[in-house]
C-alpha cells in the first residue's frame, strides 16, 4: 500500500503541559488506523495537531506530518485551509457543540464543500448536499436539510457531522471519538456506516477511541497512546492475541467478558496517569506497572522490534 500519513518526533506543549511526546507513525491508503487509550492520553490532541486546529497562542508544536510527502507542519494558515476538508476530514467528539446552532443542516454541509468547489451552482450544489444525507443513511433527507442541529437526535446529528466531513471527498478521515455518548444501538449504525463508506470510497480513517470493542471490529491496524506517547503499535489481531505492553494487557484485562464467572470481578488497572505537567523520568507507566525493573525508573525506553517501548523486550535481557 501507498504511505499517505508520515508523522515524524510530533510534539504538543500547551503551556508547561507536554500532551504528545515524540510520537511517530505512519499510515496507508485505504486502511483503518485505531489509537486507543485512557482519557487523557493525548488522542485527541494528537489528531487535532495533524491539520494544527490548536490555537498558536497556547501552544507550541513541531515535528513533522507529512501528508502526500507535503509538510503539514510548514504550511501558512491560508494554506491549510485547502487542506482541511478537502484532503482531510474530521469527526469531532460532540456533534451538539460542533455544529452550528443558528445554520440548518443544508448550510452546514455545502459550507467546506463551496469553498473547495466554488464553481459549483445553486441547484448542483443543493442536489449534492440531499445526496450526502441519503449516503450516511439519513430519513427524509429534503426534510432534514432545512433543520437546526437542536431539531434533530444525537444518531442523525452524528450522521450530518460524518456527511460535513466526507463533502469535499477527503482521502483521510480522522474520526474524533465519533460514537461518544451514543447508545450502543446507535453506536453499532454509526461504525457501520463508516466501514460501508470506507469499502465504497476507499477513504483511509484514522479512528481514535477509548473503546476497544470498537477498534476490535473497525480497525486495520492499532496504535496504544499512553501519556502523550505511542507504546505499542501491532496489526489488530496481533494486538488482543499478543499484547505486548504491560498497559495494553491492563487494558485488556479490565474489559468486562461474556465466558467469565459473574462474580469475577474486573482486574483495573491500579492508579492514575501521570501529571504532564511535570517532567517525566524514566517510563511513564512504571508507577501502575506490575512488572517495572529498575531501569524503568531511569530510562525511557525505545520502541523495540516488536514496536512495544518497554525494557521487559530489551535484547540484552536474555544475555
Amino acid at each position: 500500500m501507498k504511505k499517505l500519513l508520515q508523522v515524524t518526533d510530533l510534539k504538543v506543549t500547551f503551556k508547561t503541559l507536554e500532551a504528545v511526546r515524540s510520537v511517530n507513525f505512519s499510515m496507508y491508503e485505504g486502511e483503518v488506523l485505531g489509537i486507543v487509550g485512557e482519557s487523557g492520553s493525548g488522542k485527541s490532541a494528537l489528531a487535532k495537531a495533524l491539520v494544527k486546529l490548536h490555537p498558536s497562542y497556547y501552544t507550541q508544536m513541531s515535528g513533522q506530518v507529512l501528508y502526500q510527502e507535503t509538510d503539514l507542519m510548514a504550511m501558512t494558515e491560508r494554506e491549510l485551509q485547502k487542506v482541511r476538508g478537502k484532503e482531510i476530514g474530521m469527526i469531532f467528539q460532540d456533534p451538539m457543540t460542533s455544529l452550528n446552532p443558528t445554520a440548518t443542516v443544508q448550510d452546514q454541509i455545502l459550507e467546506g464543500y463551496l469553498r473547495h468547489f466554488p464553481h459549483v451552482n445553486k441547484a448542483a450544489a443543493h442536489a449534492y448536499a440531499l445526496e450526502m444525507l441519503h449516503l450516511v443513511g439519513i430519513p427524509e433527507p429534503e426534510l432534514r436539510m432545512k433543520q437546526y442541529p437542536h431539531m434533530l437526535s444525537g444518531g442523525l446529528r452524528q450522521r450530518v457531522m460524518i456527511a460535513i466531513a466526507l463533502a469535499s471527498k477527503p482521502k483521510l478521515l480522522i474520526a474524533d471519538e465519533p460514537t461518544t455518548a451514543l447508545d450502543v444501538t446507535i453506536q453499532a449504525q454509526i461504525l457501520d456506516l463508516l466501514k460501508k463508506i470506507q469499502k465504497e470510497t476507499q477513504t483511509s480513517i484514522l479512528l481514535i477511541t477509548h473503546d476497544l470493542s470498537v477498534v476490535a471490529s473497525f480497525c486495520d491496524r492499532v496504535l496504544v497512546m499512553y501519556a502523550g506517547k505511542i507504546i505499542e503499535e501491532a496489526p489488530v489481531d496481533k494486538l488482543f492475541s499478543h499484547p505486548e505492553h504491560p498497559y495494553t494487557q491492563g487494558l485488556l484485562r479490565a474489559i468486562p467478558r461474556l465466558d467469565l464467572a459473574k462474580d469475577q470481578p474486573l482486574i483495573p488497572i491500579i492508579g492514575t496517569p501521570p501529571d504532564l505537567s511535570h517532567p517525566l523520568t524514566g517510563c511513564s507507566f512504571c508507577p501502575r506497572c506490575p512488572v517495572a525493573m529498575n531501569i524503568c525508573t531511569q530510562e525511557s525506553p525505545p520502541d523495540f522490534e516488536n514496536k512495544s517501548a518497554c525494557w521487559r523486550h530489551d535484547p540484552r535481557r536474555a544475555l
